[in-house]
């Protein structure tokens, strides 16, 4: 990981949240999630660095075959596929969300540029279900230290080793955020 994200004040569409070390909730513990969309409706993200066991194969009927992990995106809808992509606008409907990064897209088009195999696992994730907030429900988790805000990029949204993005991220920040990526998830055993 080469880029330095930097850090916002506040959350924005396209951001990343990255959760406190002591954040010690179910489906947030550790994570990072980037911001689809933030507005006065509400936000809208999806957990990046939690690979589930299942193929998206296994997980979705009729569709082309496409070995890739399938991704928890949060607890909301986990019934439903969601995806981030780099490919822009060629797949219809897409919306930009940050520089480099779309979200969704028609469907049948999607299906139709891997069954032709102009779509690699290098340019698209998928999701089960989505992480979401009411108005001000993140802002007073924002007060309350859950998370810590920083720009994003596909270089995060598509990393290689996803289980390490947390603490990957925290320390290519330097070095106040370097000692919270040591911070042990139970300091208990420490």
């Amino acid at each position: 990981m080469k880029q330095k994200p930097r850090k916002l004040s506040l959350p924005e569409q396209g951001s990343m949240l990255i959760s406190e070390p002591f954040l010690n909730d179910t489906y947030f513990k550790r994570s990072v999630v980037l911001l689809t969309e933030h507005d006065e409706q509400g936000t809208v993200g999806l957990i990046l660095n939690k690979p589930t066991d299942v193929h998206l194969n296994e997980a979705v009927e009729d569709f082309p075959e496409f070995r890739v992990p399938l991704y928890f995106g949060g607890p909301v809808e986990t019934d439903t596929l969601f995806y981030v992509h780099t490919l822009g606008e060629r797949i219809p409907g897409s919306k930009k969300i940050a520089e480099g990064l779309w979200w969704g897209g028609d469907y049948d088009e999607l299906k139709q540029l891997i069954h032709l195999g102009e779509i690699t696992g290098e340019h698209i994730r998928f999701y089960a279900g989505y992480s979401g907030w009411e108005p001000d429900q993140l802002t007073g988790e924002m007060k309350e230290r859950s998370w810590l805000v920083f720009e994003s990029s596909s270089e995060f949204a598509f990393s290689e080793n996803p289980s390490l993005l947390w603490r990957d991220v925290l320390r290519n920040m330097g070095n106040e955020y370097a000692i919270l990526s040591n911070f042990p998830e139970d300091p208990n055993l420490n």
